[in-house]
């Protein structure tokens, strides 16, 4: 067997492989054996008519396509793996020579791992943000947690005011009928929620419990139900209950309730030192895209349109397996949002180009700097996984197999890489 590469333009690569004709017989052999079964020759049983036979009713080419499929996976593998090409996609495939006694030919034309030329990744500039937590993120922090530890009273004194949650029934009419969905017992409305359209909430303000009321809107002219859109309805509500919200102060015994802190400055420090850390991370995260970003500009690759496209691919799928974690299907999120999977594929292709290019100049970055990666820092990584998952680091090691820790190290060699450039930047 033998291969010869062609290099083409754009990040592409023709490869042509060449498989010695008695491997070819061997295949010929095994596409008889799959289907001498399903063929029907007179004066043999079925599947114990012998190949020159069916050859010679059916022409000598009848096992030609099994043959080929037989081949071509195998063959391609075994001299991709063995030669320094990279494919990074599925190649196109085209048959050059199959005939019997002559060695098999076929062309892979795939796109591969472009070179990379990198310009400056050292002292490269780049203007960051010191972080800083402000006294009203502080209190932004303490509202929520108020407003998780509130409770509701019932009001009988006075009417709904906005904020209020009224406990409603109602019935919605178009034209003097009712409409599919359009009624609801006990239902919880925060008033000023906008949960429901147009002037809904705003109409139970002011009224009293026991009370009914007639509220007229009008369905927005997009609104979900085609039937419904743009018509004016009337919904009769009759008022339950209104309920206020009470907040619990802001002081120690909240802070004793809700955190591990005996008086509220102790549980302002730590929401504002956890602030603190957030904002860390995420600059430096910043700073790090801003770092890799001007390397990219300054290195040059050739990416062929077929690696970003199975890289966008890649990362549609990564997003259906996330919805598939939410316990949505990546159907109902076609049929919710009207997308399609070709269009994901198309929207995800910008990014995609940046995650290749990343990728990229960072594997550039720690091959110039003889960045490795050991088996310990590879060990490390699974106990961090496991650690996530709580799960055994050995089980994940052991699932992983050769390839997947091979691929961990070299995901430990680019966040290296990372860490390099932009340990050596120089902040503005």
């Amino acid at each position: 067997m033998s291969l010869k590469v062609e290099k083409l333009e754009k990040g592409m690569a023709k490869l042509t492989i060449e498989v010695a004709a008695e491997r070819f017989e061997e295949a010929l052999k095994t596409a008889y054996k799959k289907n001498v079964g399903k063929i029907n020759i007179p004066g043999f049983r079925k599947g114990k008519a012998p190949m020159k036979m069916i050859e010679k009713m059916y022409g000598t080419e009848i096992f030609y396509e099994d043959a080929a499929n037989i081949i071509i996976p195998d063959a391609y593998d075994e001299e991709v793996t063995a030669s320094d090409v990279e494919p990074v996609a599925r190649p196109s495939v085209d048959v050059e020579q199959m005939e019997k006694g002559k060695s098999f030919i076929f062309t892979a034309t795939v796109a591969i791992k472009p070179e990379v030329t990198l310009g400056a990744y050292k002292g490269i500039e780049v203007e960051v943000e010191k972080p800083e937590v402000t006294e009203d993120e502080v209190m932004e922090k303490l509202k929520a947690e108020q407003e998780k530890n509130a409770s509701m009273e019932t009001v009988e004194d006075r009417a709904a005011v906005m904020g209020d949650t009224v406990t409603i029934d109602f019935e919605g009419f178009v034209d003097g009928v009712a409409f599919e969905g359009g009624k609801g017992e006990d239902y919880g409305l925060v008033l000023g929620s906008n949960t429901f359209i147009d002037t809904f909430e705003d109409q139970l303000v002011g009224k009293s419990t026991g009370e009914d009321v007639e509220v007229n809107v009008t369905f927005p002219d997009q609104y979900q139900a085609e039937e419904l859109a743009g018509k004016p309805a009337l919904f009769k509500v009759a008022v339950k209950k209104i309920e206020k919200k009470i907040l619990p102060e802001i002081d120690d015994e909240l802070a004793q309730d809700v955190s591990e802190f005996d008086t509220l400055d102790e549980y302002k420090a730590d929401i504002r030192a956890k602030l603190l850390e957030g904002k860390e991370k995420e600059a430096k995260a910043k700073k790090e895209d801003s770092v890799i970003e001007k390397i990219i500009e300054g290195a040059s690759m050739e990416i062929a349109d077929d690696m970003i496209e199975a890289q966008a691919e890649r990362m549609v799928n990564e997003y259906a397996q996330n919805l598939q974690m939410q316990g949505i299907s990546f159907e109902q999120y076609m049929q919710f949002t009207g997308a399609t999977p070709e269009k994901l594929v198309e929207d995800m292709k910008p990014n995609a180009l940046k995650r290749i290019q990343s990728r990229l100049v960072l594997e550039a970055v720690a091959k110039a700097e003889n960045l490795e990666a050991s088996d310990e820092d590879a060990d490390a990584k699974f106990e961090e996984i496991a650690k996530m998952y709580n799960v055994e680091a050995e089980k994940i090691k052991e699932n992983a197999g050769e390839d997947g820790i091979r691929q961990m190290k070299e995901d430990i060699k680019v966040e290296k890489a990372a860490d390099f450039v932009t340990s050596n930047a120089v902040e503005k």
